[in-house]
């Protein structure tokens, strides 16, 4: 019999964008690779750059998609840009969200104070990704970095896998800022390896398996964290892209879809570390 991919590792942490859904509705097969996954009695968390829900969105979305999901296995890039927040500002510092609801909650339920414009001389700007902002949105952010404000982003992701294709993502927001103000922003999120260790720590995973889509957030951060990474051809990222990647963006696995990590049909680009 082939060996399974999961005969090497401890648990597996995915991505969720391009890997187990687009936009509304799950990737084909992606509900069957994780319902096989618990059967089997195997770990896997959650690890996102998107930083428009809360945990318990993502698992509910998750759940009415088929694919079973706990909130306390999802690890977002809110959570990691409050945590850069916090290590910076004072107690109750004025914060610019350009952002989701949920972002804003969460900077209130750290103890900052919302500033409505860059009118309110903000302390600091955090940026993430939201479907309804707007040019206007921009500018603010641009206004109150210009003007001295401190300025974090919850990730970096230049796009986003979407129902009908590929759409701009939270980088290419962040990029506009960045172009009015000559900036680079304090990133959490993925490609740190903060998430993924933190995912690891807190699932009681010694070896995990990192799945995604892209090379330069999923690959990368796995890399960084030092856990083998496997690409998966669903979203954004080619199975030629990860042959001509840089060293620190090479995947050691390349999955054409996740039923791969269960049948031997995987390929090994690079031999993982240990082997």
């Amino acid at each position: 019999m082939t060996p399974s991919l999961l005969d090497s590792y401890d648990g597996v942490l995915f991505d969720l964008d391009g890997v187990l859904y687009a936009g509304p509705h799950a990737i084909p097969g992606a509900a069957h690779a994780v319902e096989q996954l618990v059967s089997r009695g195997v770990p896997r968390g959650y690890v996102t750059n998107n930083a428009s829900r809360s945990a318990e969105q993502v698992a509910t979305h998750l759940n009415e998609l088929g694919i079973p999901a706990l909130t306390h296995e999802v690890f977002g890039s809110a959570p990691a840009g409050i945590a850069l927040l916090s290590a910076a500002l004072d107690p109750g510092a004025s914060v610019l969200v350009t952002g989701s609801r949920y972002l804003r909650t969460l900077v209130q339920d750290a103890g900052f104070s919302i500033a409505e414009s860059a009118a309110d001389h903000p302390a600091a700007v955090i940026q993430g990704f939201d479907p309804t902002l707007g040019w206007a949105d921009l500018a603010e952010a641009a206004y109150a970095v210009n003007n001295g404000a401190q300025w974090f982003a919850t990730n970096l992701d230049l796009s986003i896998p979407r129902e009908r294709g590929i759409a701009p993502g939270n980088g290419a927001l962040v990029e506009a800022v960045g172009r009015a103000t000559g900036k680079t922003p304090t990133a959490a999120g993925k490609p740190e390896p903060v998430m993924f260790t933190q995912a690891a720590d807190s699932l009681k995973m010694q070896r995990p398996l990192v799945i995604g889509d892209r090379l330069d957030t999923d690959v990368l951060g796995g890399n960084r964290a030092g856990f083998d990474t496997a690409l998966v051809l669903t979203g954004i990222d080619t199975a030629a892209a990860a042959e001509q990647a840089q060293d620190s963006m090479r995947p050691d696995w390349i999955l054409a879809e996740l039923r791969q990590l269960f049948d031997g049909s995987h390929r090994a680009l690079q031999e993982p570390a240990g082997t």
